[in-house]
């Protein structure tokens, strides 16, 4: 699967990503209440101009990314320095409030993510085989503390099979996330030109006893 990926970055086919910042973003951060201050988890973030947005907004942000190429375009689109250091198998570049992490998700560990207050997903969830999405969405529970609050774009299409980007139903949504986030669909937009239709839905991290 991570094979697929590199290999769509270094020939450039990436028709997922989005030049400006997701309208569902704008029109719905402000409403989850979080905390200006507060650090978001964008977890396979590629080089998504949405963390341009967060940062504008006050936020700092940590991006997970595995492919490298998706991190230098990010780091080459803004005339700004950058530092670049590691930590426990991850290679990290930082430019302004924004750190991008290199590397495999999965392997993020909650002592390394001790300061995210919030997360956002437009284009993680959809990236991921049915196999993987029940990991992923157990791995998020894991990192986010009870009463973190995200904001979650996801996707579906006319072939439930074809991907990725993937098609993922409301109901595997409620399945994935409702043991451990309590969930608020937004909205739902119209199919586009290839048949694909997005929603977008506000997560809470529930805590022991909600």
């Amino acid at each position: 699967m991570t094979g697929q990926w590199l290999k769509r970055w270094r020939e450039g086919r990436i028709g997922f990503h989005r030049a400006t910042p997701h309208p569902a973003l704008v029109r719905y951060w402000a409403t989850l209440g979080v905390p200006r201050a507060a650090k978001v988890l964008v977890p396979l973030c590629g080089k998504s101009v949405d963390m341009r947005w967060l940062a504008d907004a006050g936020h700092p942000v940590l991006g997970v990314e595995f492919a490298p190429d998706a991190i230098e375009q990010f780091v080459a689109g803004r005339d700004q320095g950058v530092l670049r250091y590691g930590q426990a198998g991850f290679d990290i570049v930082r430019q302004g409030s924004i750190e991008l992490w290199q590397g495999d998700f999965f392997h993020l560990h909650i002592r390394q993510v001790a300061e995210i207050a919030a997360f956002y997903d437009r284009a993680s969830l959809i990236a991921l085989p049915r196999p993987t999405r029940q990991r992923y969405a157990f791995h998020l529970a894991q990192l986010v503390p009870p009463g973190a609050c995200g904001l979650l774009i996801s996707m579906t299409r006319k072939d439930p099979d074809a991907g990725p980007p993937y098609s993922v139903s409301h109901a595997e949504i409620e399945q994935l996330f409702s043991p451990n986030f309590r969930l608020t669909f937004l909205e739902q937009s119209p199919p586009d030109a290839r048949g694909f239709i997005e929603s977008a839905w506000a997560l809470k991290r529930r805590g022991p006893i909600n």
